[in-house]
């Protein structure tokens, strides 16, 4: 019985370290996907630097307990 209580305990834990939930931005179409362990961004944005209206930075972040070990946004 203990066992299985402990499991269902890990289980639990594990879905809500894992799971991510999806957030849309307001900045042109950038979506973020954030787990507490984890976040993933798919960016699509207005490029602050730009010369014209159409230029966008486009790319994706990944973070992992706060760090970023991924970008390509260009």
């Amino acid at each position: 019985m203990r066992k299985k209580v402990v499991t269902g305990i890990c289980i639990l834990l594990a879905i809500v370290l894992l799971i991510p939930i999806p957030m849309r931005l307001k900045d042109g179409g950038t979506v973020v996907y954030h787990a507490i362990l984890y976040q993933v961004e798919n960016v699509h944005r207005i490029d602050p630097e730009a010369t014209s209206e159409n230029d966008y930075l486009e790319g994706m972040i990944v973070k992992i307990l706060g760090i970023e070990v991924y970008n390509n946004v260009e």
